[in-house]
């Protein structure tokens, strides 16, 4: 039986010759006690869609129908589980639970309601915090309350609009677990938005992509059985080929535009280019600049704290190659951006030391250039002038007109060769840390340094950009660090991959080689027979420190019998 049908839908905003088309066309029937995934890029319609469902918006042609009858309005019987957590600040978790309760069931008992605050909070894992404020609960917990808040309303729907996007990535796998195993205990019908492959994959009956222009998609049937295992998914042959087809088909339906151009870069010398070395000096000195040309040696990075010192990062010794890309990764607060501010200059060295192509770091310098999570653009000025501030300063010997090819030519690697002259306050997220990139690279660096660069963008978003980043890499062939808590960008971007323990006192764990053919493509590494083996080793290593410091115990060896 459909629960929730559109024939011919359509929605725009705006009129005449603002108009502007959001979706278009859509035919789709959702049937009761379905796990329904809405899967695309930010812009194709995902919101508006939920939106629609949820009687918060209304079709601009065609019918919205929830058993048979027009959805004029939202609904009790369609509870919504939004991003952002609209929480009452002022009161409780259980305050918060309670007011959705009395809303819709004003007449209930009140035993009978608190027994049911009781019963959802205890549902979602709350039951220590149940007297808290919003303001005292980490990101994860407030979803949580968001979702007890849903499922006490006892709605015949669950609409989920990206609910886990804000979130850290073990919260995000922990949440979307529960959310998987309350489904499954009360079987009701949900509609989930998400833009993340594998989040799809593990919860959905059936996925549906969204097209960049507002249609419905390719719909995936998953056949995968339940309950589904994140560790064990990996070694599933049905969930691989799932995966790769459904990411195929993102990636031909939105990134099929590569980053073309025809512009060659200026021969001009950066400021920290030093003159080529005598022929006897750069023999003795081949070793060092090749294969030590970054070198950490027991750096410690020590806090001051009340209690006394806290030593976030110990012993991190490592040794990098000239031209090499390393991923470091490991879960919140191990240390990883510690790490890369200290190489960075902008975070001093407690203990040891690290030394950039035979030169100790001291301060910040341009040689080591920092593309951030967020790209810190003057928002006033445009793409061009964002970047031309720092090759004004790196390239003094060059003429004015060199400096704006310099310019000119990576903001064309990066996709942005139409919208050099847009102002960064007119920009999307993706366009802004695109000009980010093109600064970084633009410095001529001699390590880029890059602290989560995709880590606030959609997960389709951030396969573009990675695309755009390999890309360019590839022609510069650049030494460079990536921070990231993503295990499939690690091993799509990195050479190596440096996995850290969990803080405080984080090291290296693990160091895992990435043996792939570059140049690198998302599609090919899917199809590459090591690439789930490098997975394994990768997703294996954050599942020992899940849950604390020091990893979770192996089982013990069994005793064998005596002959």
């Amino acid at each position: 039986m459909s629960v929730i049908e559109f024939k011919n839908v359509s929605k725009s905003f705006g009129e005449g010759v603002h108009e502007t088309p959001v979706l278009r066309d859509v035919d789709l029937s959702v049937e009761e006690g379905e796990f329904l995934v809405l899967l695309g890029f930010s812009g194709t319609g995902k919101t508006t869609l939920i939106n629609l469902m949820a009687g918060l918006e209304f079709p601009t042609k065609g019918e919205a129908r929830f058993k048979g009858r027009p959805i004029d309005g939202p609904g009790p019987e369609r509870g919504v589980i939004f991003q952002s957590y609209s929480l009452m600040p002022w009161l409780t978790v259980h305050g918060n639970v309670m007011l959705a309760l009395e809303s819709v069931f004003p007449k209930m008992p009140r035993a009978e309601k608190e027994a049911t605050v009781a019963k959802y909070v205890e549902m979602v894992g709350l039951t220590h915090a149940v007297g808290r404020r919003p303001a005292e609960l980490s990101g994860g917990m407030r979803q949580r309350v968001n979702v007890a808040r849903a499922l006490a309303m006892n709605p015949e729907v669950l609409l989920l609009d990206e609910p886990l996007s804000a979130l850290d990535a073990l919260t995000r796998a922990n949440l979307g677990d529960e959310i998987e195993q309350i489904w499954n205990r009360d079987k009701k019908t949900c509609v989930l938005i998400t833009n993340d492959v594998d989040e799809a994959i593990l919860l959905a009956d059936r996925i549906i992509a969204l097209n960049p222009d507002g249609t419905l998609g390719e719909a995936f049937e998953v056949g995968l059985a339940r309950p589904r295992d994140r560790s064990a998914m990996n070694h599933d042959e049905t969930f691989k080929a799932l995966r790769a087809q459904v990411t195929n088909y993102l990636m031909d339906v939105g990134i099929e535009a590569k980053v073309e151009g025809t512009r060659e870069l200026p021969n001009v010398t950066a400021i920290h280019d030093t003159p080529e070395l005598p022929t006897a000096q750069a023999k003795a000195a081949a070793s060092k600049i090749e294969d030590r040309y970054l070198e950490f040696s027991k750096v410690h990075k020590v806090y001051p704290t009340p209690k006394g010192p806290l030593t976030v990062v110990e012993d991190f010794d490592l040794m990098m190659k000239k031209g090499e890309f390393i991923s470091l990764i490991g879960h919140s607060g191990c240390g990883k951006s510690t790490v890369l501010t200290m190489t960075a200059g902008l975070n001093a060295i407690s203990k040891g030391g690290i030394v950039l192509d035979g030169k100790e770091v001291v301060e910040a310098d341009p040689e080591r250039a920092v593309v951030f999570q967020s790209p810190n653009l003057f928002p006033w000025l445009t793409a061009k002038e964002n970047v031309a501030i720092g090759v004004d300063k790196v390239y003094p010997k060059a003429s004015q007109a060199e400096r704006q090819d310099v310019v000119e030519y990576y903001l064309e690697r990066v996709g942005l060769g139409d919208a050099m002259d847009k102002s960064a306050a007119d920009m999307s997220n993706g366009m802004k840390q695109r000009v980010g990139i093109a600064r970084a690279f633009a410095l001529s660096p001699k390590l880029l340094l890059l602290d989560e660069p995709f880590g606030m963008l959609d997960s389709l978003t951030r396969w573009e950009l990675q695309e755009v980043l390999m890309e360019v890499w590839s022609r510069t062939k650049v030494t460079a660090i990536c921070v990231t808590h993503d295990v499939d960008e690690a091993i799509l971007l990195a050479d190596r991959v440096v996995m850290m323990t969990n803080g405080p006192q984080a090291t290296i764990g693990k160091i895992t080689n990435v043996d792939l053919p570059r140049p690198r493509t998302r599609k090919a590494l899917l199809e590459h027979p090591d690439y789930y083996h490098y997975r394994e080793e990768v997703l294996g290593f954050l599942d020992e420190y899940e849950h604390g410091a020091t990893p979770k115990a192996k089982p013990a060896p069994k005793a064998i019998a005596a002959e």
